[in-house]
């Protein structure tokens, strides 16, 4: 089940987080992901399963530029390869297609997991060395809104 974060979900996302380090984040973005949930959040959604949350995944709109970023999404290593993460992205993307003036939506990722956001018709725009951390390059990738 998809639904919106509340605060309370914080601990059980930094647990997440964990979970994935050091294989897709360096653990430096730990205080990142914890001054975004408490900050810069404006959408944020959580998959739930059993009362366990396993995934994650925001949005956050640059209305001035007419785009949407999608930011930190997160699977429980257990759920990956399991439509978990599909399921999220199509979530956020259709919610993306309802706003109004936003025709661009980018993901900032590594070069560790890309190919998810290019199966989802995302195509590679700039990418850049070390950016998130050693080792973790910017993959940067956009897709045109489809308005219905």
């Amino acid at each position: 089940m998809i639904r919106p974060y509340v605060p309370d979900d914080k601990t059980a996302l930094l647990a997440l987080l964990k979970l994935n380090i050091p294989r897709y984040f360096d653990a430096s973005e730990e205080n990142d992901f914890s001054t975004y949930l408490d900050e810069h959040l404006e959408r944020y959604y959580v998959v739930e399963e059993n009362g366990k949350l396993i995934g994650s995944g925001g949005i956050n709109f640059f209305p001035a530029e007419k785009l949407a970023r999608i930011s930190w999404d997160i699977v429980h290593p257990e759920f990956q390869g399991k439509g978990i993460g599909t399921e999220l992205l199509r979530h956020r993307i259709a919610r993306i297609e309802k706003e109004q003036g936003i025709e661009l939506i980018v993901v900032r990722t590594t070069q560790l997991v890309y190919k998810f956001y290019q199966k989802a018709g995302f195509e590679l725009v700039k990418t850049e060395k070390d950016f998130w951390a050693e080792g973790f390059d910017l993959y940067q990738m956009e897709m045109q809104v489809q308005k219905a």
